[in-house]
């Protein structure tokens, strides 16, 4: 089985200003991206020697999803670029940039874990989980991805379908009243919903209660605002 190289997120974000490592092959790549790219590049010896050592890791099959963005990223810091300057400088589609920065959404916490083996998520599980994050589920997107990072048999179709999961709603509360051995009727509160149901010799009684229970919170109200 192929090893790889240890990729350390804490270590890139420690030192931002280190160059990603060069990876040989993808000339013919570079060679033409890097004619479209050099126009518009700073003139420093140190950004362009960077900039070439980027587009040659861009799209080296031994580089994960993960690993490519951080390239983009390094790249935009060094080039100003937007994505969809990076996009059209290197010849790359703009929905594939794009989907490669979904990983910028993700919480710093899920890309810390993920930094263990950038492997275990792919751009288009990412996607769907920064659209996740979007929706304010964002611990549920850090737990997930550490599931992914810890668990091997654990997929990033359950990581994405663990960060949706909706929680679990309570179990409705439920009071019956009494007269004695009567049952009057039986009053259930669930997600902040209250519902009174009479059993059947006090259902035609049930427009009364319904307005003595209305009467009853209103003066309950008065009471609390006049204290």
């Amino acid at each position: 089985m192929r090893s790889r190289r240890r990729f350390s997120f804490a270590r890139c974000l420690k030192d931002s200003s280190r160059s990603w490592p060069g990876i040989t092959g993808l000339r013919r790549i570079t060679n033409s991206a890097g004619q479209r790219f050099g126009r518009t590049l700073l003139q420093s010896t140190k950004a362009k020697s960077s900039l070439w050592r980027f587009f040659s890791n861009l799209l080296s099959p031994s580089l994960t999803d993960f690993e490519k963005y951080w390239n983009f990223k390094r790249l935009q810091e060094l080039s100003g670029l937007s994505q969809t300057g990076i996009s059209e400088s290197a010849g790359l589609s703009k929905s594939h940039v794009t989907r490669i920065f979904s990983f910028d959404a993700l919480p710093d916490a899920a890309k810390t874990a993920l930094a263990e083996k950038p492997e275990r998520l792919g751009s288009n599980a990412a996607q769907k989980l920064a659209a996740l994050v979007e929706a304010g589920k964002a611990d549920k997107v850090v737990e997930a991805v550490r599931r992914l990072v810890d668990d091997e048999n654990f997929t990033q179709d359950k990581a994405v379908a663990l960060a949706a999961e909706k929680p679990k709603a309570a179990a409705p509360s439920t009071t019956v009243v009494r007269s004695g051995r009567k049952k009057v009727c039986e009053v259930t509160t669930r997600n902040g919903v209250v519902g009174v149901r009479f059993f059947e010799a006090e259902a035609v009684d049930a427009e009364r209660w319904g307005q003595r229970i209305a009467d009853f919170i209103n003066q309950t109200l008065n009471e609390t605002n006049q204290e």
